[in-house]
């Protein structure tokens, strides 16, 4: 189990450099890192290049990640309107409802991670079959 060393220049085609499982599998760790993993996702999407799994897997970061983004600019649309209003309990319960929105997408990402290492299909039964909708 030691790793095999090839010499500089001995691969004709530097897609062969992804044929390594372990690094397939550390590419759908670096789309699932919350907020950043959606930039190297969606080049993955991009590319048109990658494997099933890994379109499956940026897809399901991406879609994700705009729900999440989407959900912040709501909550914090609602507070500055709260606030300017006078209604301070209600800027304060929007303020905990984002710090719990943010910190269950932040979970659900380390979820998604887990079940990558344990070699399992990444999915979440709404929002994967609202992700194939992606390109």
């Amino acid at each position: 189990m030691g790793i095999k060393l090839i010499p500089f220049g001995a691969m004709e085609d530097p897609r062969e450099a992804f044929d390594n499982s372990t690094l397939k599998r550390t590419l759908l760790f670096v789309y699932l890192i919350p907020v950043f993993g959606v930039v190297p996702a969606a080049w993955s999407l991009t590319r048109r290049q990658s494997d099933r799994k890994s379109r499956s897997v940026s897809r399901l970061a991406i879609a994700l990640g705009l729900l999440w983004g989407l959900g912040i600019l709501t909550l914090n649309t609602g507070f500055v309107f709260a606030s300017e209003s006078g209604a301070s309990g209600t800027g304060l319960s929007l303020l905990v409802i984002n710090s719990v929105f943010t910190s269950s997408y932040f979970m659900t990402m380390l979820w998604l991670m887990v079940r990558v290492w344990q070699r399992k299909p990444p999915e979440i039964p709404g929002v994967s079959r609202l992700a194939k909708f992606l390109p």
